[in-house]
């Protein structure tokens, strides 16, 4: 009999996901869809519209990736990126969604692992998702 037990399942990728705008998080969990791959768990989403509950959801632990909107207003999710990275040891990795793809090099500053631009590939954006968690 050859099966996967329940110690050797694979874990639901814990995914904390923020931006002040209810749209912006409904269209990437709709893009990213409710698994990374056929077969796999379905995602844990953990959405937050503050920095404030980014920091502290991170600050707690337990994520396999932090996705940021660096175009929410008031703190962008580029510059809790680089705060976050300097401030949270053993960062998980950090995705941040831009506001168009020149801003590519902003990304790269915030020291994102890696970013997506506006508007949204879904293929795009589960190619990113997937490498960072897998």
């Amino acid at each position: 009999m050859s099966g996967v037990g329940p110690a050797q399942a694979a874990r639901a990728p814990h995914i904390l996901l923020y931006s002040d705008d209810v749209t912006v998080r409904e269209q990437v969990r709709l893009a990213v869809g409710r698994r990374v791959r056929a077969g796999a768990p379905d995602i844990v989403w953990k959405e937050v519209a503050t920095s404030t509950a980014v920091v502290a959801a991170a600050d707690a632990g337990g994520w396999d990736l932090l996705v940021l909107d660096g175009e929410a207003d008031k703190a962008g999710g580029m510059g809790l990126c680089r705060q976050l990275k300097n401030e949270i040891f053993r960062c998980p990795p950090v995705l941040v969604l831009t506001g168009r793809p020149q801003d590519g090099w902003l990304a790269s500053w915030s020291l994102a692992d890696e970013a997506v631009p506006r508007p949204f590939d879904a293929i795009e954006l589960q190619r990113a998702i997937v490498s960072l968690v897998e």
